[in-house]
């Protein structure tokens, strides 16, 4: 049984679509990836600045306009938890990447599926 011409246009149309949107969708997590990882690198070069004072070394943190003191070990803290955090948010854009490149893919392969079979 074959299906006709509109019905192919029709989901071929609904399946391109849906391969744009996962390509936009790729684009953007490629970017926040992109970011994540530059914010990491930044944290990581304030932990090895902040490890190579002196432990009397007063530290302050930025507060809107104004710097409030901070222990050098609450300092570390903060740092070393941002940084797993990141890497966290990292590994799971990573796993929507992956699905996403997943679904692009398929869709694709769809297309040029119905497009063979609409030349048949």
């Amino acid at each position: 049984m074959s299906i006709p011409n509109e019905a192919l246009q029709k989901l071929a149309q609904e399946i391109e679509t849906q391969a744009i949107s996962s390509q936009r969708e790729i684009n953007i997590v490629k970017t926040a990836v992109a970011s994540k990882q530059r914010d990491i690198r930044m944290l990581e070069l304030t932990s090895s600045e902040v490890k190579q004072l002196s432990k009397d070394t007063k530290l302050y943190e930025g507060v809107g306009k104004m710097f409030v003191f901070s222990p050098m070990s609450d300092v570390e803290k903060k740092l070393s938890s941002q940084t797993s955090e990141l890497k966290s948010d990292i590994a799971n854009l990573n796993k929507k990447l992956h699905y996403l490149e997943t679904t692009h893919k398929n869709s694709r392969e769809h297309i040029d599926k119905i497009m063979a079979s609409g030349r048949s």
